[in-house]
């Protein structure tokens, strides 16, 4: 008899074997591992700057930013299931930051803590959105713990942005905004479909531009409608300036293992005197509004996209330079 091969188990790990204490040990991670909520919220330029942001008399866990946009973001950590008080403090914080982004975090939700969610997303504008993300932990066989985060309540961005555009002369939804956000949709199903280990964003951008996270912190997958044409890029964009240098440098200094990987030249742009680095590859140049040429342009960010990683895998991943810290995200 056919048994086929052996496959693991995967295994639940409690939160608290892995974050003892929720201030001391879960927010200080998060704020370390920003990448972990960005990818799951689709935000790629997600930064969180600091920890216990005093809100009146009390302490919000996480505010930041999105920086593609400028809006602010806060984040509410417990590591229970969901309870009155926290949604409580959640509104209080909110009116007490003004944010776009309001991310309720918790090893579990109540049904009816994510009707609030839902009903508030239901109320509010279409500048204002609700996450409710639950705290899993997971491994398989002995294998070292790994987050798997998920998402139990979230704005219907999709069609909230629809409607905005649908009355775009209010200013918040212009036409172009309105295609990019229709081709990177096309784009993100296309992903989730066939290379769902890529991201797990749940809404797509208005922006000229798609990110996802590659792993490490503070270094993300960035697809552009740019002035060089649609391109693909690997970003460095820590906020430390002397590790996305470093990171750069190192990559730089295997140049030709990493093009002969991909099968081409790149594009290798150290971009002095700013605070990120990049190294891409580019079509020629690409309008949005060329609706019939979206489907060819898939197919080359997809095709690029898996050259690119094969590429980095090649020179040993995303480069970790002696004497600077360890963003990799790994939980331990």
């Amino acid at each position: 008899m056919t048994t086929g091969p052996a496959l693991g188990r995967i295994e639940i790990v409690p939160p608290r074997q892995v974050w003892p204490h929720e201030a001391l040990d879960f927010t200080p991670w998060l704020l370390a591992n920003v990448d972990v909520l960005s990818d799951l919220l689709g935000m790629g330029h997600l930064v969180l700057e600091g920890a216990e942001h005093a809100v009146g008399n009390f302490s919000l866990d996480l505010i930041g930013k999105d920086e593609s946009t400028g809006e602010v973001v806060i984040v509410e950590n417990q590591l229970e299931v969901s309870d009155h008080l926290h949604l409580g403090q959640i509104l209080t914080y909110a009116a007490g930051t003004d944010p776009t982004t309001i991310v309720w975090v918790a090893t579990g939700f109540r049904p009816e803590h994510r009707e609030a969610i839902a009903w508030l997303n239901d109320r509010t504008d279409e500048r204002t959105r609700f996450f409710a993300v639950q705290i899993e932990v997971i491994r398989i066989g002995s294998s070292q713990a790994a987050p798997a985060f998920k998402l139990v309540a979230q704005p219907n961005d999709w069609a909230k942005q629809v409607k905005a555009a649908a009355a775009h002369a209010s200013g918040e939804v212009t036409e172009r905004e309105h295609l990019y956000l229709e081709f990177w949709e096309k784009y993100r199903l296309r992903v989730l479909a066939e290379h769902p280990t890529w991201t797990r964003a749940s809404m797509s951008s208005k922006s000229s531009w798609f990110g996802m996270s590659a792993g490490v912190s503070g270094v993300n997958w960035i697809s552009t409608f740019s002035q060089s044409g649609l391109g693909l890029q690997l970003v460095f964009e820590h906020a430390d300036r002397d590790l996305n240098v470093a990171r750069f440098d190192a990559l730089a200094a295997q140049h030709t293992t990493v093009e002969a990987a991909f099968g081409g030249p790149l594009s290798w742009e150290p971009r002095e005197g700013l605070k990120s680095s990049r190294i891409a590859t580019y079509t020629d140049v690409a309008d949005v509004a060329l609706v019939d040429q979206w489907d060819s342009w898939v197919d080359w960010l997809i095709e690029a996209g898996v050259a690119m990683r094969h590429a980095l895998t090649a020179a040993g991943g995303v480069p970790l330079p002696a004497g600077l810290p360890d963003t990799s995200g790994d939980v331990s």
